[in-house]
């Protein structure tokens, strides 16, 4: 490994080894005293990665010294054109290569490529703190009825390039931290469930590119129980760039859409969203008032009013959250980011409307579940 990779590997294990500050963890089970660590459930950690080389050697690394005694590694390269393969190639773990068949079809060859009774599912963008994987065994064995574990962001980013993934990563922390407990959706950035829950649910649904977390998740709840812990924590890389994060903002709300819309199968929360309904009604509000004060100037300044005050009333514990971690300098620019967010969403859950009424095929958009398709796969 090149002598600047390991200095930054080093520099961020260090980082990703602290506390949360202002982390108030949810009740779980306890690990069990005086288990001998060769009689735990082997652990099969699938990283799917496509492009990644930036951060998937913090990833490794991290999984490498997990607390958990019995880990096994796969890392499945989804068509890297970097020298990602390389840098899995300096680690112990199994590389299984494929074309760029998307992350549900990587996560799957995962999971075949596996031997563990527990998947680990993690992103190739976060490096774990050590006692996540314990974390996350020790609550799926404290409760048969569960059948997915999520985790949840650290508040810093794994590799800091400014104030836009700055805010992207609080925001992540503080709507997972938010929905903590039992969730309708399966995060799969982070997240662990038993192999034979796997079975049961079937294959994530390679048809889908965005959003397959969600599906997931809602046709998984009906059969266990799906828990958001954020006591299980990874520091992510997220995206640093405006135009990219509203991009795929509304890329990934217009299809939702249609599986919180379809009656024929089962549906997520609305409470488990990232942006809340009474934010993004505040935000319509904003710009329909704004529109209207051309004619009506008093009628539209009172519906901005109302809908700013909607907007800060449902999203004060994520404005509090910036004032107290990024200070309130940074405040104002992104309270204005996390409005143009709520905006974006909004948008996208028009246009998805209109969608669901013209478009038969997008109202089946979500109706394909385990529907896998094996990618090509190669050492």
């Amino acid at each position: 490994m090149n002598p600047a990779t390991e200095h930054a590997i080093d520099r961020v294990a260090e980082q990703v080894g602290e506390p949360p500050t202002g982390h108030t963890p949810a009740p779980v089970g306890e690990p069990r005293p005086g288990t001998d660590p060769a009689e735990r459930p082997l652990v099969s950690v699938i990283i799917p990665n496509h492009n990644y080389a930036r951060t998937l050697p913090l990833c490794l690394r991290a999984v490498a010294e997990q607390s958990y005694p019995r880990v096994e590694i796969v890392v499945v390269d989804d068509g890297s054109t970097d020298n990602s393969p390389r840098i899995a190639e300096e680690f112990p773990c199994t590389l299984v290569r494929t074309s760029n068949a998307g992350v549900s079809a990587a996560r799957n060859t995962g999971v075949r490529h596996s031997k563990g009774s527990i998947l680990f599912f993690l992103d190739s963008d976060i490096a774990l703190r050590p006692d996540a994987v314990e974390r996350a065994v020790d609550l799926l064995e404290s409760d048969p009825d569960i059948g997915f574990v999520c985790g949840n962001y650290d508040d810093v980013p794994l590799i800091d390039d400014g104030w836009v993934e700055r805010y992207k990563v609080l925001h992540g922390h503080h709507w997972r931290r938010r929905t903590a407990g039992d969730v309708r959706a399966a995060y799969f950035s982070i997240g662990a469930m038993p192999r034979e829950t796997y079975e049961r649910a079937g294959p994530l649904d390679e048809t889908l590119r965005d959003t397959e977390d969600v599906e997931y998740g809602a046709r998984l709840a009906p059969l266990a129980r799906v828990v958001l812990d954020p006591r299980i924590v990874g520091r992510h890389d997220d995206d640093d760039r405006l135009g990219v994060l509203l991009r795929k903002q509304y890329r990934r709300s217009v299809p939702l859409v249609a599986l919180f819309a379809d009656r024929e199968r089962a549906r997520p929360g609305l409470s488990d969203t990232a942006h809340q309904p009474l934010a993004v009604t505040g935000t319509a509000l904003i710009g329909a008032g704004l529109l209207g004060a051309a004619r009506r100037p008093r009628a539209g300044a009172a519906v901005a009013g109302v809908g700013l005050g909607l907007f800060t009333v449902a999203e004060r514990g994520m404005l509090r959250l910036i004032r107290d971690r990024a200070g309130t300098r940074a405040l104002p620019a992104m309270a204005a980011l996390h409005l143009m967010t709520h905006v974006t969403t909004g948008a996208a859950a028009l246009v998805g409307v209109g969608r669901w009424a013209l478009s038969p095929a997008f109202r089946r958009r979500y109706r394909n579940p385990g529907a896998a398709s094996p990618a090509g796969e190669g050492r």
